[in-house]
C-alpha cells in the first residue's frame, strides 16, 4: 500500500521491509471460503523454502485444527498469487514460484465450502 506523505521532506523508516525479517519475508496466507480464518494469516517464512514444503509442513499448523482440512485434495486446489491463479511448482522454492515479501497467497479447495456451508 502506497502512503502520501504530508510534507515533501518526509522519509520515514518501513518497520516491515525485508531486512527487518532476518533472511525471512513475510507471506500473507488465505483459505478462500473458510470463514474460521475470516483474514488472510501472515507469516515469517523462508524464501528458499520449496512450495511443497509450505504445504506439508506450514499450512498444518495455520489451518489443521478445521475440521475440513483433512479433506482437502491438494492435486485439486486452486492457488492465488496476489490475486492471479497459479500452477505453483512443488519442488521449487517461494521465491522461484514469484512469492516476495509481503506477497499475498489464497487457496481454494473445490468441494469443500466451509463448515456447514458457511461461506462467502
Amino acid at each position: 500500500m502506497s502512503v502520501k506523505a504530508i510534507r515533501p521532506d518526509y522519509h520515514g523508516d518501513m518497520k516491515d521491509s525485508v531486512d527487518k525479517f532476518h533472511g525471512n519475508q513475510l507471506l500473507g496466507i488465505g483459505w478462500d471460503q473458510h470463514l474460521m480464518y475470516a483474514t488472510p494469516l501472515c507469516i515469517p517464512v523462508p524464501p528458499q523454502m520449496p512450495f511443497g514444503a509450505l504445504v506439508e509442513k506450514v499450512l498444518p499448523s495455520l489451518f489443521g485444527q478445521h475440521p475440513q482440512f483433512a479433506q482437502i485434495d491438494w492435486a485439486a486446489v486452486q492457488w492465488l498469487r496476489s490475486g492471479v491463479p497459479f500452477v505453483p511448482a512443488m519442488d521449487k522454492s517461494l521465491l522461484d514460484n514469484g512469492l516476495g515479501h509481503k506477497d499475498s497467497l489464497r487457496f481454494r479447495t473445490p468441494g469443500l465450502e466451509g463448515l456447514h456451508g458457511a461461506s462467502f
